[in-house]
């Protein structure tokens, strides 16, 4: 089967066992409504947002399949990533993820890829590509042993070290 890496969900209802993704950037889609709407102060309702979100992790987490975010971020915090972080409990975590939050300088000696991933059973990765703007843009499916090791690898090094994001408190 040809796997199309535009289709995330597909990707996730293949996993037999984990789905980790790394994310590295400072900012990230800030045209989406929802990062707006939080901006100028309103309060978000994450399950009415994204209700595919909760089905589709927590189907896989039904499954058995293990779901886990880590972040490397800047402290302080860019304002996309605060958004990130007040929206995490009542979205990942609620739908089944386990997150962790790691400061970048906390990751200087770490050996990371390039681009933000999803690692899919440690065997498939979803490189996620974002333009300067953090706009995505053609996602890219790859299966080369050597970065699916880097990416598990890595994943591993930042998890070991991230904060979980119940005790985790953003320098200021």
């Amino acid at each position: 089967m040809a796997l199309d890496p535009t289709r995330f969900d597909e990707l996730l209802k293949l996993a037999k066992h984990s789905a980790v993704h790394l994310e590295m950037r400072d900012g990230y889609m800030r045209s989406d409504p929802a990062f707006i709407q939080w901006q100028a102060g309103e309060v978000l309702d994450p399950a009415a947002l994204w209700p595919q979100w909760y089905e589709l992790v927590g189907e896989a987490v039904s499954r058995g399949v293990v779901v886990r975010r880590a972040r490397i971020v800047s402290e302080p915090l860019s304002d996309y990533v605060q958004f990130e972080h007040a929206i995490t409990e009542g979205l990942n975590l609620a739908a089944g993820e386990d997150v962790r939050w790691l400061s970048r300088r906390q990751a200087t000696d770490l050996a990371l890829p390039g681009n933000d991933f999803w690692l899919f059973d440690g065997k498939l990765v979803l490189v996620n590509h974002f333009d300067g703007d953090g706009e995505p843009t053609a996602p890219e499916l790859v299966d080369d042993p050597a970065v699916t090791e880097l990416c598990a690898t890595a994943f591993a090094a930042v998890w070991e070290r991230g904060v979980p994001h119940a005790t985790y408190t953003p320098a200021r």
